[in-house]
């Protein structure tokens, strides 16, 4: 409550100054980013939180002498190109960062997903067909599909709130890579502009405002991948139209070839400038796949498979999403605005079988989880610039409003076929957040950030079975404060604290009786909203030679991880969780030729009143990435990018671990004239035989006699790593 009282003061300090004040020139603009894909382009919006915000504009009369930022003293702003970019005087907390297009483009990825690993300490996996969502790895967190990792794409939150499979289900198959612009990133629930899903990290992925010329990219590779992609942009009106096609197939090294197909259309109409204007995009993707779940190792020790093999042939799903997205921001003398509306329409079908024959010996263990939903969402921000007693400030504050209609189903299936609904719930799901934050530019080395943030979420179950059907309100408040201080021209010192929280799925927000076997769940119930409180301590330096180098001390507690079991149509209570890590990332630009990037994590993940079965499973400990590039004036480059996943506890007492990976990929082009250039790709470049992720569950095969554990038999289950693969390709502007 004492943070909402301090920004309450900073704004009536600001009204008995009784005139609009005259600051000096704002540090924002100064160092905000600017992210253009190459000289002429449209300078892009900066990063600035999860949601695109544009940089507040010069006076509309720069030759005024009432102007509040005098032309002379307004910068241009920074160019984007790798993560080397200054950070000083601008990033809230050392654990912020940017990847501008440069970094991006050298970049090997198997799977639109892996941009996220542009994030220091984020790891992307897949269990299962490449149409599913991807798994997340960050800060001693196994994050499922994206339970506290919050993801928007063009301004636009991806997380699935009580999706059919699991709680802030991200499936970013429908972005296409060549039309990112920039990758920003903040850790830690530290920021008032982001809530639900955000406490472990954001990711706030742009769009290109503008294509420097039209592209064909064709590829192809082993395991029947093969892709095309169309690019232009065109003059339309006052504007310029984007549109881009994508399709791509890929069979890959399994024993049943997984037949991804998959289409994208996007579509974006861009006008004004960087200060004031407004984009539209339009957006479509269709994919369909037969998925190898991960498989028991007994089963591959024994010969029944090999390690590419699977126990369901038919296991797979189909997706597709349609979205609309309209982004109006405007700057003036004192002050910007931005607002970003959408809505978009997503379908799931998925079919699993994990267990194989535990709970049917008849028929099998495959189910289906459907998810059909349509999402409208506003969130709308204005910042003011001023003075107040004459220490220069900011003032950000806005709304956040997202509606969820969903249609959810979970039934037990053979070879994609309904045998049973275990349920089947049409779910209203609501919400409206306020905020509010303040930063003060004491001097020329200290500032500080407080902020305040209030959720309502109301949730509406509709059941086939009654006793769960219910409506429920929850409320949240999340205050938020950093400090920052320059301690020497090339260093910064970095304080955070901050209160934060997830949803649960509204499934577990009314359950009452068990779907499968209609016995009362008494205190199963979920809270709605759940409390997180974190903070950290970091220092930035940035060497002239060319080094950046941030290093991080961070915790985070959580009040429970009770998550809604989409497997099995229940909730699963989990206790109050504490985690705390260290992050240490460089980037090195050795030359105008030659970078190098170093990052390396450990954290620790425990149950708070666990005794001795405290381990969180999942939690990883270790992570380590490096990449070394090297790019000639002419445009060719290779880059050799390699990434260390750490052991993680399978089960509460520790005894049981997963095995590590180290992959390496390499990447290189040759660009043959200014408009043709060759790509080669190589993939797990040593072709190790590792795990991309494993579990440790029971488990029944076809024809084994029921086992000691729960009627199976405990096992670690593995997804492998996909083997050596190379792809080529070539991109043609025009």
């Amino acid at each position: 409550m004492s943070l909402a009282i301090l920004s309450t003061l900073s704004f009536a300090a600001l009204a008995q100054t009784g005139e609009a004040p005259t600051p000096g020139p704002r540090q924002d603009d100064v160092l905000k980013i600017d992210a253009s894909g190459a000289p002429g382009d449209p300078p892009a919006e900066p990063f600035s939180g999860p949601f695109s915000g544009p940089l507040p504009g010069p006076p509309s009369d720069p030759a005024s002498t009432d102007a509040a930022y005098p032309e002379d003293e307004y910068l241009e702003a920074l160019i984007v190109e790798g993560r080397g970019t200054s950070r000083l005087d601008l990033a809230p907390s050392a654990s912020e960062g940017v990847t501008g297009p440069e970094q991006l483009k050298r970049r090997p990825l198997m799977r639109p997903g892996e941009l996220l690993e542009t994030v220091p300490g984020v790891i992307i996996t897949q269990h299962t067909g490449s149409g599913k969502g991807n798994q997340f790895f960050l800060r001693g967190f196994n994050l499922d599909h994206g339970t506290d990792f919050l993801v928007s794409i063009g301004g636009v939150p991806i997380n699935l709130r009580s999706h059919g499979h699991g709680q802030g289900y991200v499936d970013m198959n429908f972005l296409i890579p060549e039309l990112v612009e920039k990758v920003g990133y903040r850790k830690g629930p530290y920021f008032a502009d982001t809530g639900d899903f955000s406490s472990a990290g954001s990711v706030a992925i742009d769009y290109v405002r503008d294509l420097p010329n039209g592209l064909i990219s064709v590829e192809t590779g082993m395991y029947g991948f093969q892709r095309a992609l169309f690019a232009d942009a065109y003059d339309v009106g006052g504007g310029r139209l984007i549109t881009a096609l994508e399709t791509m197939h890929h069979d890959g090294p399994w024993a049943v070839e997984e037949n991804y197909v998959k289409v994208n259309g996007f579509a974006r109409y861009v006008e004004g400038d960087r200060y004031n204007g407004a984009d539209y995009t339009l957006g479509f993707y269709d994919g369909s796949w037969t998925a190898t779940d991960h498989v028991p190792k007994r089963a591959v020790r024994s010969g029944l498979i090999d390690r590419f093999g699977t126990l369901d042939p038919t296991s797979g799903g189909d997706s597709r999403r349609f979205s609309l997205t309209g982004h109006w921001f405007g700057a003036g003398e004192s002050s910007d605005w931005d607002v970003t509306a959408y809505a978009y329409r997503s379908e799931l079908d998925l079919y699993s079988n994990f267990t194989y024959f535990l709970s049917d010996p008849v028929n099998g263990d495959q189910f289906e989880q459907l998810d059909d939903r349509w999402v409208q969402g506003l969130h709308a921000s204005q910042t003011q610039y001023g003075e107040i007693y004459g220490i220069n400030s900011e003032w950000t504050y806005g709304l956040e409003f997202r509606n969820d209609f969903i249609d959810n189903g979970l039934f037990n299936t053979r070879e994609r076929q309904r045998l049973n609904t275990v349920r089947r719930d049409d779910i209203a799901e609501t919400s409206l957040g306020l905020f509010a934050e303040t930063t003060q530019r004491y001097n020329d080395r200290l500032r500080s950030t407080v902020g305040i943030r209030g959720d309502g979420y109301v949730f509406d179950v509709d059941s086939d079975r009654a006793a769960n059907s219910d409506t429920e309100y929850d409320f949240i408040a999340s205050p938020s404060a950093g400090l920052a201080y320059r301690v020497a021209d090339n260093t910064e010192l970095y304080l955070n604290a901050g209160f934060g929280f997830h949803s649960n799925d509204a499934r577990g927000v009314t359950i009452r009786d068990d779907p499968t076997t209609a016995d009362a769940l008494d205190g199963q119930r979920v809270p709605g909203l759940a409390r997180q409180r974190g903070a950290e301590i970091g220092v930035r330096h940035e060497d002239p030679i060319g080094l950046t180098s941030t290093l991080v001390l961070w915790g985070l507690r959580s009040e429970s991880e009770l998550l809604f079991v989409g497997d099995g149509g229940n909730t699963e209570p989990t206790a109050a969780t504490e985690r705390f890590g260290v992050e240490w990332t460089n980037y090195y630009q050795i030359s105008d030729a030659w970078s190098l990037d170093f990052d390396m994590t450990w954290s620790q993940a425990r149950f708070r009143e666990g005794g001795e079965e405290d381990h969180v499973p999942g939690a990883v400990g270790y992570t380590l990435a490096s990449g070394l590039a090297y790019e000639m004036p002419e445009g060719h480059y290779a880059a050799l990018r390699a990434r260390y996943f750490g052991p993680r506890d399978l089960e509460e007492t520790g005894a049981v671990q997963s095995t590590s990976s180290m992959l390496f990929n390499l990447q290189g082009g040759y660009r043959i004239n200014d408009d043709v250039m060759l790509r080669l790709s190589i993939f797990n470049l040593f072709d190790r035989e590792v795990s991309d992720i494993e579990y440790y569950y029971p488990s029944l095969l076809n024809g084994e006699t029921p086992g000691p554990d729960d009627g199976g038999y405990n096992d670690v289950h593995f997804h492998p790593a996909e083997p050596f693969s190379v792809r080529v390709g070539v991109a043609v502007a025009f």
